[in-house]
């Protein structure tokens, strides 16, 4: 599945506005403790703010493998050891259980991605087989990546890390593909992830309006790369 050429440009719209719930609040809450205790920095910002400009700490000073190593340290600190290893060594990723894994994403990430649901989609599993299952999550406009606007920040603190967290620590393979012309985004759980250097997002050019790093003549994100 592939995302439209890259042209660094991104959605003219707006940022989305989000009414948080009590429950939202509070998932925002634990998760920025989490990062704040990973980077050892605290931030002065409240709510999903402050949670965007924590992940922009964590990328100032460090590469790309190493934004990637403390976000997993946040994940795994969200989930007992003993849990991880129950679902690892008891669920193989069955049709169900991804299927099931794409329908609790959609009640348990919407505080982080925004509205999302789940829908059917054909892929190759990893004995090669060609089936169309319901394990994939359409995430409408990516509320990460619409409140960072930032490439480098959702390849290195979001894609990736989640890629590896369900695939590895859970043994449930999963695929995140970014859309980064209007910011929406497909999850597809029983695909198991490309290497980054065949995917398009590997050559997403930062985005010309709202990345210092942007440059008229588009270059693949160094975030990415680096």
């Amino acid at each position: 599945m592939a995302s439209p050429p890259a042209t660094g440009l991104g959605p003219t719209s707006e940022k989305a506005v989000y009414q948080d719930s009590v429950g939202d609040r509070l998932f925002i809450w634990l998760f920025s403790r989490k990062m704040a205790k990973a980077v050892g920095k605290d931030t002065t910002r409240s709510g999903y703010d402050g949670f965007v400009d924590l992940s922009t700490q964590i990328m100032q000073g460090r590469n790309a493998q190493q934004q990637q190593a403390l976000v997993a340290v946040v994940l795994k600190s969200l989930v007992p050891a003993q849990v991880l290893w129950l679902i690892r060594n008891l669920f193989s990723p069955t049709q169900l259980v991804c299927e099931l894994n794409a329908w609790f994403a959609t009640l348990l990430f919407e505080w982080l991605v925004g509205p999302c649901e789940v829908k059917t989609v054909e892929f190759t599993d990893a004995q090669g087989r060609i089936r169309q299952q319901r394990s994939a999550v359409h995430i409408k406009k990516c509320r990460y990546l619409d409140e960072s606007r930032c490439v480098g920040m959702c390849v290195n603190m979001c894609k990736l890390p989640t890629q590896r967290f369900f695939t590895e620590d859970f043994g449930i393979p999963l695929t995140m593909v970014p859309n980064f012309e209007d910011f929406s985004c497909e999850m597809i759980f029983g695909q198991p992830p490309p290497p980054l250097e065949t995917e398009d997002a590997y050559k997403q050019p930062c985005l010309i309006d709202h990345c210092s790093l942007a440059t008229r003549d588009p270059q693949p994100c160094p975030k990415v790369r680096n």
